[in-house]
């Protein structure tokens, strides 16, 4: 068994060989809490959480850290924006609801929560120490204007840009600060100085005078406090390439760590073939979209795709989706439902097909793995027509472990509200007696009366099927 990934930095498929055997150390860049969770935020925390799922499965222990961004310019700015306009609630306060809301949204998806989910704010002392260190090396300077500025020198550090394979000359200049006190303008905040206006609330002390940390020197020192100065993978969006991932690859290695073994980046989600964006006003927020649509089919929505594609997220979406999730969990109601009181479920044993386990292994290759599932739903589906119940169990349990490593098993409690799982039991126990009155009818030869049962079930959606050990029945055909 060898897992390869796609390693950004040296731009081609590697196999993964873990820092300690047996174990995988890997840091997703989480959100920068600013505002309510979009679709393109709940894929890439699920491109992580499916790497997790399928490490597990082939028996690695994983430490997974993704972070709260929960101070940064845009938290500011919109808590600033939202006091303009008569809010009364704080930055911290509004970081606190909109993680809250991050939360529900991993949680409604059945992302699983990561090992560590440290906030930013929670390891300012680790911050200090990383920029001392920097300054000590010679990669890092005070801002020479007494604003408490501290920048990253990217002149001092000869592999600046690596692994977005540009030159220092061809960048654009560092947006994230001031240019108060640089040296160069594509030198990267490291610490900002307060400013006039900013609140108190949102300053620490800092051997550089009060002020806040930088975006980038966030993820380096809470990767390196929680999973120490080298470990495995590092992901993130692709839009976090450059400058983000640059700036902390540049910091971390330039202070003497060894940081990421591999940098692993999922894809975009467009709109209708447009960027998601603010200003386009076309974002897709998971709240809204939960109030119709089961998190189970969002979650094989946005799942689908190869992670590293980008997404097109068309109204067409949703309902491919459905009637992709609809088969799998018809098979495995009616399978089920055949298989109930036979010796034939002992054969249903939770084995992944070969060909899947190599999908998987070749760079999460997820649309293939998807291919295998259906193929063994369909095959499911003509065990079940041929009466081959052998056939059935195994197809189910196939079906069965497939889906669970996926996170998309339609039968898995999470899924399932309570009052559906009450509501399914009274269903069943109903149609049960109805089939078990209408055989009685036909073995005492009142086919009148077998007919009119029948017809009150097809009536009421449900179909009905005789077969040579008695009648099934399924739900539009499901």
């Amino acid at each position: 068994m060898t897992i390869r990934l796609y390693d950004t930095k040296a731009q081609a498929l590697r196999d993964f060989v873990p820092l300690v055997d047996g174990a995988v150390g890997l840091y997703v860049c989480g959100p920068t809490v600013q505002s309510s969770p979009h679709i393109g935020h709940v894929r890439s925390a699920l491109v992580y959480d499916i790497m997790r799922r399928w490490f597990d499965h082939r028996g690695l222990t994983v430490t997974m850290v993704r972070n709260v961004t929960d101070i940064d310019d845009k938290v500011l700015a919109n808590a600033a924006e939202a006091q303009q306009a008569g809010s009364r609630e704080q930055w911290w306060a509004l970081a606190y609801r909109v993680e809250l809301e991050f939360a529900a949204a991993y949680r409604a998806l059945g992302i699983l929560p990561p090992s560590y989910e440290p906030r930013a704010t929670a390891s300012i002392p680790q911050m200090h120490a990383l920029i001392e260190r920097l300054i000590s090396a010679g990669h890092a300077y005070p801002a020479a204007d007494g604003s408490g500025d501290v920048y990253f020198d990217v002149r001092s550090y000869a592999p600046y840009g690596a692994l977005s394979r540009q030159s220092i000359d061809d960048m654009q200049d560092a947006a994230d600060a001031d240019p108060r006190g640089k040296r160069d303008p594509r030198d990267f905040a490291l610490w900002k100085g307060r400013k006039e206006g900013e609140p108190e609330s949102a300053t620490w002390d800092s051997p550089w005078g009060p002020g806040r940390p930088g975006w980038h020197i966030e993820c380096s020192a809470m990767s390196s406090r929680y999973l120490g100065p080298e470990f495995d993978i590092h992901g993130g969006g692709v839009d976090l390439r450059f400058p983000h991932h640059e700036n902390e690859l540049a910091q971390s290695t330039a202070a003497g760590d060894g940081f990421a073994r591999y940098w692993v980046h999922n894809g975009a989600v467009n709109i209708n073939g447009q960027k998601m964006s603010k200003s386009l006003g076309n974002s897709v927020f998971v709240g809204e979209l939960l109030a119709s649509v089961s998190p189970l089919v969002l979650r094989y929505a946005l799942g689908q795709a190869h992670y590293r594609s980008t997404i097109d997220y068309t109204d067409r979406s949703l309902a491919e989706a459905e009637a992709a999730v609809e088969r799998i969990e018809g098979f495995l109601v009616r399978s089920g439902r055949r298989l109930e009181g036979t010796r034939f479920r002992s054969a249903e044993e939770l084995v992944i097909p070969e060909e899947f386990a190599e999908a998987m292994d070749d760079d999460l290759s997820v649309p293939q793995a998807l291919a295998v599932l259906h193929d063994t739903v369909r095959e499911g589906n003509t065990a079940l027509d041929a009466e081959d119940l052998h056939g059935v169990a195994v197809a189910r349990g196939r079906v069965r472990a497939m889906t669970r490593v996926l996170g998309i098993d339609p039968l898995a409690p999470e899924w399932r509200h309570p009052q559906d799982v009450e509501l399914q039991g009274a269903l069943e126990a109903l149609i049960t007696r109805m089939l078990d009155d209408r055989q009685a009818a036909r073995a005492a030869k009142d086919f009148a009366v077998a007919d009119r049962i029948r017809d009150e079930l097809v009536a009421a959606g449900i179909t009905i099927e005789d077969t040579p050990t008695g009648a099934q029945w399924s739900i539009n055909g499901d």
